[in-house]
């Protein structure tokens, strides 16, 4: 009688019967792959009610509320200033002046590049450190879209929370004595488009970083508050190797030209490139960026701790 025990090649697929999980034959619950903006989408809409109710957002918007707290000085020392203006070492200080000067200092060299770092380095150690990147990877999508739509997710929050401050420092400074709300404010959409821009480029940089090092934060404050204010003040070409360079280019407002103590302190970066130059180049680097870290994100192992 043929022994009816099971062989090793009794479990193998026979020829013409389907078996799960076989080469070439999909498995019943198995879905096809989303293309990358589809899957990006999917992560945008997950992430994004995520970034607006963290803990980040509570630190984004006090990085966002001292420019107003500056804003309301301002318009405090207008009111008990004999002559009714903010001067410095006898000099008056115009209003279109001060609003360039805090956009500039306040927003686009510390707001703008401090939340890029604390978002953009954490748009995938988050998803390691709560443990949820193995069910995202698992997913049928491809790996590149995680990081995408959470940069996407980034981009909308922080872009929410910074324009508004803007706005309402420019009311503020603009509405002063000698200033014009309506003269300055084709000035104030070129600020919210420079701003903008910068998130987005600031944010590409540091998600990569954030994808490529061990200890991203360190990396991106480096980067934000030795490398970038270091190579600004010497003459040369290093310069055009920082984000800033390029921002500088397109801010709109006319610095100061007479001795005052704002003049030393603008004159520090009235070199600047074009503005074509500045639009092409923050465009490679946003792209190139971004484009490196959904290629790192792609190929690194993620090793997640117990």
């Amino acid at each position: 009688m043929p022994s009816t025990s099971a062989t090793p090649d009794s479990r193998l697929p026979t020829p013409g019967v389907p078996v799960p999980g076989a080469r070439g034959e999909r498995t019943p619950h198995e879905a096809p792959s989303l293309s990358l903006w589809r899957a990006a989408a999917r992560i945008f809409d997950l992430s994004l009610d995520q970034m607006l109710w963290s803990r980040r957002t509570v630190f984004m918007a006090l990085v966002v509320g001292g420019p107003l707290l500056i804003a309301v000085l301002v318009r405090i020392i207008d009111l008990f200033a004999t002559r009714g203006s903010v001067e410095i070492e006898g000099v008056q200080v115009g209003s279109a002046a001060i609003f360039g000067l805090m956009v500039w200092v306040f927003f686009l060299r510390f707001a703008v590049p401090v939340l890029a770092v604390f978002y953009g380095t954490s748009l995938m150690a988050d998803e390691v450190e709560d443990k949820t990147l193995t069910y995202l990877f698992s997913r049928p999508i491809p790996r590149g879209a995680v990081l995408l739509g959470k940069y996407l997710a980034y981009l909308v929050c922080t872009v929410a929370v910074v324009l508004p401050s803007v706005v309402l420092v420019y009311l503020l400074i603009m509405s002063r004595p000698g200033g014009s709300l309506a003269g300055g404010f084709m000035d104030l959409v070129k600020d919210l488009v420079v701003i903008v821009l910068g998130l987005a480029t600031y944010g590409a940089v540091f998600a990569w970083v954030g994808a490529q090092f061990k200890r991203p934060l360190l990396t991106g404050l480096a980067f934000v508050f030795a490398w970038e204010p270091a190579i600004l003040l010497i003459p040369g070409y290093l310069r055009r190797f920082s984000v800033a360079y390029y921002l500088q280019g397109l801010v709109p407002q006319a610095m100061p030209s007479d001795d005052s103590t704002a003049s030393l302190l603008t004159s520090l970066f009235r070199e600047f490139p074009p503005v074509s130059t500045s639009l092409l180049w923050l465009a490679v680097i946003t792209l190139a960026t971004l484009w490196l870290a959904m290629r790192t994100v792609t190929r690194r192992e993620y090793v997640l701790e117990q």
